[in-house]
């Protein structure tokens, strides 16, 4: 177990900022896609997941060596289910994009996994949640609501309850995969579950993305960003995130994975012209405020 009192090493914490600066470019990438051509979210999340099993496979083995992918009968079902939470993380948090925009659709999404991650800890492995934990929550749930009501690229209510629902469903898939993944953590490489999901993950949306017409005559700037979310915010980044975290503590790791939805609401604003009122900027500032308690928690 790592002390409190160890050094963290300059380039391990450079290592973390990275990854969770690339993650934050997902949102802005999908929502590039969106532009440059009529596709839809199974699409897209099946070919993310598609183009980066392979490199996320190979990436674990050339990390973690010939006991990867050797896995316990036991642990089976709870693999499965971080690969179908993964996939249905995939097709939420895409989908609520053209509802809500990038920026609203990232904050919302992200920093709601921290909370149902808490919530549903306490309910099913019994951790116990300190007291500056619950007003946190709230503070988060009061300035998610307040962000959405701020994005004035929203065009209808009903796109605004869609889109919400979707983000929120999104968070809600991806605190399955961080608690799935927390239960066979001692005995796997951090990387091999992240490989695992993505490639069932890819095999749970085949079926699904073929049902509604899958979309694959993108242009080529459309399939070189695919190729970069297989690539860059995915392997590389989960490399970067594994690798640094050997020093860097996990409360310095919970804040710096803040600057994912920081980056990718601040791109959408500069490369998309998203905006938000005065109060989904005061709602979006207790989001994040509430996020970074509880992941210091």
């Amino acid at each position: 177990m790592q002390r409190l009192d160890e050094a963290q090493h300059p380039l391990d914490v450079a290592m973390v900022v990275i990854a969770a600066l690339s993650w934050g470019t997902i949102g802005v990438a999908v929502g590039w896609l969106y532009r440059l051509t009529e596709t839809n979210s199974l699409s897209i999340g099946f070919l993310r997941l598609l183009l980066s099993a392979p490199v996320l496979l190979i990436t674990a083995h050339l990390l973690a060596g010939q006991q990867a992918f050797r896995i316990q009968p036991r642990h089976r079902w709870t693999l499965g289910l971080i690969g179908g939470a993964f996939a249905g993380y995939q097709v939420a948090y895409f989908a609520a994009i053209p509802y809500l925009g990038v920026a609203a659709a990232v904050l919302i999404n992200i920093c709601s996994v921290p909370i149902f991650t808490a919530l549903l800890a306490r309910a099913f492995l019994g951790e116990r949640l300190r007291p500056a934990t619950w007003p946190a929550i709230g503070g988060a749930v009061v300035g998610a609501g307040l962000l959405v009501g701020g994005a004035p690229q929203v065009e209808s209510t009903i796109d605004l309850l869609i889109g919400t629902a979707l983000a929120l469903t999104a968070g809600f898939s991806y605190s399955l995969v961080v608690l799935g993944a927390r239960l066979i953590a001692a005995d796997y490489h951090p990387v091999v579950p992240v490989a695992l999901s993505f490639t069932l993950g890819a095999i749970l949306l085949l079926p699904a993305a073929l049902s509604t017409g899958l979309v694959v005559n993108y242009p080529v700037q459309g399939w070189l960003v695919l190729i970069y979310l297989s690539i860059v915010p995915t392997a590389i980044a989960y490399a970067l995130y594994v690798r640094g975290m050997r020093s860097v503590r996990a409360t310095t790791a919970a804040t710096i994975t803040l600057l994912e939805p920081l980056g990718s609401a601040l791109l959408a604003i500069l490369l998309f012209g998203e905006r938000f009122t005065t109060t989904g900027i005061v709602g979006a500032i207790l989001l994040i405020a509430g996020i970074a308690v509880i992941a210091r928690k």
